[in-house]
């Protein structure tokens, strides 16, 4: 499933190629090494990595409440109570949540369609990124359901309702684009531009090594999803590895962005027209 969203009211290769295990070899000076950490840091600190925190926080304070499995988590909520203030505001949220992705591009190379081009987050190969998307859909789709309902059994996740708008007329479109938006932040960010940065630090050197940086983005793509609870955590760690072994392999995004939204569509769409019979909410 998706990243905790930030309330928006008060509340490799050659660098024009893929590959992330060919990325550009030259070694960073010190200086440009200390650049590499700070955008880094910038990019996570405005997008995932708080995420991150926020998950972490709001988990204990679901843990320090009671049993995790007699709780809810609800996404893509109301915002405001009047439909067109609430269209407003959900489309506000989706664009600014999406600056960060633009900030890593930035980072990656001017002109942007550059750093488009080296994380594969292009439509160079759209029949191949579409048909690897959609098998991975099918594969992530199936244990998610199974992952979410262990959990649930073992008392380890909470109840999670995908979809909690109200029902308007723009709901379902807002929805395909609050999916489209977490595939394109989750993928780009935890996958592509965390993979190119720890790479040109020094990371994942030689075969082996790459299941360092794979290790990293599982983890970091599984704590900002902690707020859902222990499994929802195991699951999307299992999913972090198998996104990063799959870009490690073809050294393209656009697959990974490509399952994604249509795993939230089929999630976010689904459960508001179906509800429980999706099997969430549970």
């Amino acid at each position: 499933m998706s990243s905790r969203s930030m309330p928006s009211r008060p509340t490799p290769s050659r660098p024009e190629q893929s590959r992330p295990s060919r990325a550009r070899t030259d070694a960073p000076d010190a200086a440009a090494r200390g650049r590499l950490r700070w955008e880094l840091a910038l990019v996570l600190g405005l997008s995932l990595g708080r995420s991150a925190v926020y998950s972490v926080v709001e988990l204990a304070d679901k843990v320090t409440r009671g049993p995790l499995g007699e709780q809810t988590t609800s996404m893509n909520t109301p915002l405001d109570e009047r439909p067109v203030f609430d269209l407003l505001y959900q489309l506000l949220d989706i664009f600014f949540s999406l600056v960060p992705v633009a900030l890593a591009l930035y980072f990656l190379a001017a002109p942007l369609r550059r750093g488009l081009r080296i994380l594969g987050f292009d439509l160079r190969r759209p029949g191949r990124d579409a048909a690897l998307g959609v098998g991975l859909l099918v594969a992530i789709g199936v244990g998610t359901l199974g992952v979410y309902a262990a959990g649930r059994a073992l008392g380890i996740t909470t109840a999670i309702v995908p979809a909690a708008l109200d029902d308007h007329w723009w709901t379902i479109p807002v929805l395909v684009l609050s999916a489209i938006r977490h595939g394109i932040l989750e993928e780009v960010i935890v996958v592509g531009f965390l993979f190119h940065h720890l790479r040109r630090l020094g990371w994942g050197g030689g075969p082996a090594g790459i299941w360092g940086v794979i290790a990293v983005s599982a983890l970091l793509r599984g704590s900002y999803h902690l707020y859902q609870g222990v499994g929802p955590f195991v699951g999307n760690v299992v999913m972090g590895v198998v996104f990063g072994w799959i870009y490690a392999r073809y050294g393209r995004v656009m697959p990974l962005v490509v399952a994604h939204a249509l795993l939230d569509i089929a999630g976010f769409v689904g459960y508001a027209l179906l509800g429980s019979a999706t099997g969430f909410g549970v």
